[in-house]
């Protein structure tokens, strides 16, 4: 089971921190642009990045931000907001450590979180804030039941 999934279940409170790292390539970014049909150049084109004064072609935010969703998925998080903060930018091959920790959480599991992405320089490229709900009681049971059976929806069940 998915160590995410296993503090989840062994209960969620304010302070309860979650790290992720993911390595972005070059294919990532071309797969989530034919994804979004987002085009940019400043993801494709070298003459257009220079015009921005970037080392390189860079990922899309989006793709980058989109690590709060493996958490997020773990935990069995309903999100009801993103708001993100685009610091600089991610270059192909950049590893990013995304920490999330929840910042408050009420009696109805409704939570708000806050996420930080650092590259392999620990320079912060991203911050985000996340509101949702996560499981509540019955949530939890059920993903019990799932994890006793193998879990055999979740790709992540063996890391």
């Amino acid at each position: 089971m998915s160590h995410i999934r296993k503090q989840t279940i062994a209960g969620l409170m304010v302070g309860s921190c979650f790290t992720v790292k993911r390595k972005f390539e070059e294919s990532e970014v071309a797969a989530f642009a034919d994804m979004t049909l987002d085009y940019n150049p400043i993801h494709f084109d070298d003459r257009f990045v220079a015009t921005k004064g970037l080392r390189s072609k860079i990922c899309h935010g989006l793709l980058v931000g989109s690590m709060v969703t493996e958490v997020g998925g773990q935990i069995g998080w309903l999100a009801s907001g993103l708001s993100f903060r685009f610091k600089k930018p991610v270059y192909f091959g950049d590893e990013i450590t995304c920490t999330i920790t929840i910042t408050e959480l009420d009696i109805k599991n409704r939570a708000h979180a806050e996420a930080i992405f650092q590259n392999q320089d620990g320079e912060i490229v991203l911050t985000a804030q996340l509101t949702g709900r996560i499981p509540g009681e019955s949530g939890i049971r059920v993903l019990k039941q799932m994890v006793e059976e193998g879990d055999p929806t979740n790709k992540l069940h063996a890391d």
